[in-house]
């Protein structure tokens, strides 16, 4: 690993590290740091805890496990594979099934208009909007409907599968979300009309100079249409004008890193995320 690469990878430790921690308190299992959200909303994950004297050992996370399920939380662990490459083999060997997923950062300077890549229109959100609450319902919606229909190919599945996912966001996220959005820390994007709905989503969260793009979805039904390559490259854009100076994502497979690969994203490594083998099997 060059300089360069090294430091690349030290900034997207620091910023894993620092994006739970306004809004969660950490527990630390040796070499492992786990970060429980206070109060609601997405839970949060264990990783590799930074200026830890030992590696993640297999114990640590049978204990972070064994925390995790005390507090009703998902067992997840996540880290950056080229960062700590001896914690697949751990990982797997302590019971876990691991996705490991292409890790990607873009070129500014290769980035399209997103105004060409889809004929839908694709809006960011708005925190002085009346709908601001629907709209992140809707956000929310779309990627559980896009995310439990994986892959990129088109299916039936489509708006009455979204519409029974809504659910109203909680005053404390809706809060959250308002907050994050108007310090340049989150963006949320929705592609759709009117008449349409909600097709498609996807979000940033920023920390200083870093960017991460994550949660990109388009309901099946709207699949080949240029939906989520529309929403990836707005929200990138937005991540760029809010002074991102490093913008990345993970992709979910190869299929899906190939989109990304015509918006300017180049691999640098792999992004690692695991659960248990029998969750992962389901």
């Amino acid at each position: 690993m060059t300089h360069l690469e090294a430091e690349l990878f030290d900034r997207l430790e620091r910023f894993y590290d620092a994006v739970p921690r306004d809004v969660a308190r950490t527990e630390d299992f040796g070499g492992l740091v786990l970060f429980v959200r206070d109060g609601a909303g997405w839970p949060f994950y264990a990783r590799p805890r930074p200026g830890a004297s030992d590696p993640p050992s297999a114990a640590d996370i049978t204990s972070a496990r064994v925390r995790q399920r005390d507090l009703g939380l998902p067992e997840a662990f996540e880290w950056v594979h080229d960062h700590d490459p001896d914690l697949l083999a751990v990982a797997r060997s302590a019971g876990l099934s691991v996705l490991e997923a292409p890790l990607m950062v873009l070129d500014p300077a290769a980035l399209p208009d997103p105004a060409t890549l889809s004929d839908v229109p694709v809006r960011l959100l708005d925190v002085e909007a009346a709908g601001f609450g629907a709209d992140l319902a809707a956000s929310a919606a779309v990627a559980a409907v896009g995310f439990g229909t994986p892959g990129v190919a088109a299916g039936p599945v489509g708006a009455a599968e979204r519409d029974s996912a809504v659910r109203r966001p909680t005053d404390g996220e809706v809060a959250e979300a308002r907050t994050r959005i108007s310090a340049g820390r989150r963006a949320y994007a929705l592609a759709g009309t009117p008449g349409t709905g909600a097709l498609a989503t996807g979000m940033f969260q920023r920390v200083d100079g870093v960017a991460e793009i994550a949660g990109v979805a388009t309901l099946p039904a709207a699949r080949r249409r240029g939906l989520g390559a529309a929403v990836t490259a707005t929200l990138a854009r937005q991540a760029l004008d809010s002074g991102a100076d490093l913008v990345f994502l993970s992709a979910g497979s190869a299929d899906v890193a190939r989109i990304y690969l015509r918006l300017g994203f180049r691999r640098i490594g792999t992004a690692c995320i695991a659960e248990p083998a029998a969750v992962a099997a389901v």
